[in-house]
């Protein structure tokens, strides 16, 4: 009996270290199975992200793309041979702009300073420093000055007629491919005009061909005149401001030089009667 009791209390702790040691590996293989839930969903997560950020580049780049797209689709749209004439005004109107505005840029001085170093000059009796000064000073400030220094020994009159004249002149540089721009300006709108005019006239003709007006007949024909006349108003409007532009820098080179004139003309009287 002793023999058999021992041998049930060995089975029995036996059976309870089995047990013990299975569920040990159960929530071993439970926590690493965790883990790797847990790693699977971090790595899903970090796919989604790229994902998400993939779709967003893609996005952006299809917005860009489909503005772009947009823009040729309405150009075509817009009867091509119609729509190729407002852009080439908007290019020829632009070049003439782009050309007065660097010139008018470089034939901008400090007209200040340097009629001040001109008057300085020409009290001390150093002339052909004063002409020196002129020819090497761009613009049509020093182009004045130096037409009415070649002219100091005669009377004031006539050195202020030839400043008068010589002004006019540079006035008229300044001014050179303003009417271009002007043409272009009017053109635009004519041609976008022109454009709907003639895409009434397709509209017409078509409902007169199909024999019934069908709203996706007269659509396509005002598609047409309307498209042309926004772009012929956006070519002329663009145009318009840098023109505007161009004119403001003109008056201001045209009030310099009037100043310069006389700030020349008095410092030549003043040499005179020195002299």
């Amino acid at each position: 009996m002793l023999i058999f009791s021992f041998t049930i209390s060995m089975a029995q702790t036996s059976k309870s270290d089995t047990t013990t040691s299975t569920i040990g590996a159960t929530s071993k293989d439970s926590a690493s199975a965790s883990n790797t839930d847990s790693m699977d969903e971090n790595d899903d997560e970090a796919v989604l992200n790229e994902v998400s950020n993939d779709s967003t580049e893609t996005g952006d780049y299809t917005e860009s793309e489909g503005f772009h797209q947009s823009l040729k689709t309405k150009f075509i749209e817009g009867n091509a041979g119609f729509m190729s004439l407002v852009a080439l005004a908007l290019v020829l109107g632009l070049a003439f702009c782009i050309e007065r505005i660097v010139y008018l840029s470089l034939s901008q001085i400090n007209a200040k300073k340097f009629m001040a170093d001109l008057a300085a000059k020409i009290s001390s009796g150093d002339i052909e420093g004063a002409k020196t000064q002129c020819r090497t000073t761009r613009g049509p400030v020093a182009s004045i000055c130096y037409q009415g220094l070649l002219r100091i020994n005669e009377s004031i009159d006539d050195i202020e007629r030839s400043v008068q004249n010589y002004g006019s002149v540079q006035s008229a540089n300044l001014e050179k491919g303003c009417s271009w721009i002007t043409l272009f300006i009017a053109m635009a709108p004519s041609l976008g005009f022109l454009g709907t005019v003639i895409g009434m006239v397709m509209a017409f003709d078509q409902i007169q061909s199909a024999g019934d007006i069908s709203p996706t007949i007269v659509a396509a024909g005002m598609k047409v005149a309307l498209i042309t006349t926004i772009f012929g108003i956006i070519v002329a409007v663009t145009l318009q401001l840098f023109y505007n532009y161009i004119l403001a820098k003109i008056e201001h080179l045209t009030s310099q030089m009037e100043e310069s004139a006389i700030s020349l003309l008095d410092s030549i009287t003043k040499y005179k009667e020195a002299k």
